[in-house]
């Protein structure tokens, strides 16, 4: 399929997902995101937007890693429970003090883990693998080597040395690193602003109790969580008619005040001409894509007005949700400049219990429950219609039927897509 087709609404075919997918990062390749720089107590789950470099040696001084003696390394060498080595205690390091004395030939001093390491000393022995003698005298029964037990000035990272890149996803454990290097400010990406908006005269909030004909609103509060769990906002633009005059100028202002606007409802039959329309009007380059090759999840939308991603997701929950993972999520990461293949996606191989018919040139997203087996894992297909939420929520993740494939048999080794 040309571009020149897939500019026309992409009405002439369905368009494979991989192909969709880097159609719409291609067009967002050369944006820039705006940075801000924040306090690192409330960077969880934000993007570098430059490399750090650690501003000095972590750990500043020498540490043990366990609670033992420190040691000279050469005066335990040899040393077993039949033929021990003899060690005078000289001394003791309290936490949060400096080291003070230093271990001489045949001497050591008690450390705690974390303790600093005192001149002298370049191993520490384990308390398991020494017996004491008497408040003064240790038998040590095991030998360590230079370095054993012990952190070394530097060692968990070096001034100068990169300590994370621009891109990076910031975790609990990113954010410990930069603690630890004395770092309480990070320059990082302006959080993505994603607009939400619900479409039917049909839909009503979750909270109320539909009247027959009407149904809770399921999509608002599973994309927003998509969203957030992507580390984007969620602006929430509420349930609106699928009337032209109602609808379009909600989208219009959804477009013109967030980074990324989803409507879902709107790519169904019903609505699929005015969902056409309304992103066609909002402006140049217009619908990229309409209709993947994908179960569930053909009728997607994906537009750009401007630089700005606007999606018609289906209005099955399940379609929905997997369209978000597909297209919207990669979207999300690229504007907020966050670079995704730093990390593998969590995933784990098993064993499929069933044979399952897929149709070929679909992508199929089956999704599967873990039982635990003798040997590994075995994954259950949770069968139901795309507007069947609960298959999602009673899934453990999904595994994928390619294109090329008419199936999967049962007994095949599957890679599964973990849900977070």
């Amino acid at each position: 399929m040309t571009d020149t087709t897939r500019d026309m609404l992409g009405r002439s075919g369905l368009i494979a997902v991989d192909e969709a997918r880097q159609f719409l990062l291609d067009r967002l390749r050369n944006h820039t995101p705006d940075q801000q720089t924040i306090p690192l107590s409330q960077a969880l789950d934000r993007v570098l937007a430059a490399p750090v470099f650690a501003p000095e040696d972590l750990p500043a001084h020498p540490r043990s890693t366990m609670d033992g003696f420190a040691v000279r390394a050469a005066d335990t060498f040899g040393a077993s429970e039949s033929m021990p080595g003899y060690l005078r205690i000289a001394g003791e390091i309290s936490m949060g003090e400096a080291a003070a004395g230093t271990v001489t030939a045949g001497t050591c001093h008690r450390i705690p883990t974390g303790g600093l390491l005192p001149d002298g000393a370049d191993a520490v022995v384990m308390f398991e693998h020494t017996v004491p003698v008497d408040d003064t005298m240790v038998e040590v029964v095991k030998g360590v080597g230079p370095g054993v037990n012990t952190l070394g000035r530097g060692e968990d990272i070096a001034r100068g040395q990169l300590a994370l890149p621009a891109g990076q996803l910031l975790r609990p454990q990113d954010l410990g690193l930069l603690a630890g290097l004395g770092i309480h400010e990070v320059t990082v990406t302006r959080r993505v602003s994603v607009g939400i908006i619900s479409t039917g005269d049909e839909i009503v909030p979750f909270t109320e109790t539909p009247a027959p004909g009407k149904i809770r609103d399921i999509n608002k509060i599973a994309l927003g969580g998509q969203v957030r769990r992507a580390g984007a906002a969620v602006v929430d633009y509420g349930i609106v008619s699928d009337r032209r005059e109602i609808f379009l100028p909600v989208l219009q202002q959804a477009v013109e005040e967030n980074d990324v606007v989803l409507f879902s409802g709107g790519s169904s039959v019903g609505m699929r001409d005015l969902g056409e329309q309304a992103i066609a009007e909002l402006g140049p380059p217009g619908i990229l894509v309409h209709g993947v090759a994908l179960k569930p999840g053909k009728p997607v939308i994906i537009g750009l007005s401007g630089h700005k991603p606007v999606f018609g997701l289906p209005g099955h929950p399940v379609s929905a949700m997997v369209c978000f993972d597909l297209f919207v999520r990669p979207a999300i990461d690229r504007l907020a400049g966050r670079t995704t293949d730093q990390l593998p996606e969590a995933a784990i191989t098993a064993r499929l219990d069933r044979n399952i018919n897929s149709a070929a040139g679909r992508r199929d997203i089956v999704r599967v429950r873990l039982v635990r087996e003798d040997n590994g894992w075995a994954a259950e297909p949770v069968l139901g219609k795309s507007g069947a939420i609960s298959s999602l929520s009673r899934a453990h993740g999904y595994f994928i039927i390619p294109e090329s494939s008419q199936g999967m048999l049962q007994g095949t080794l599957i890679t599964v897509h973990l849900y977070s």
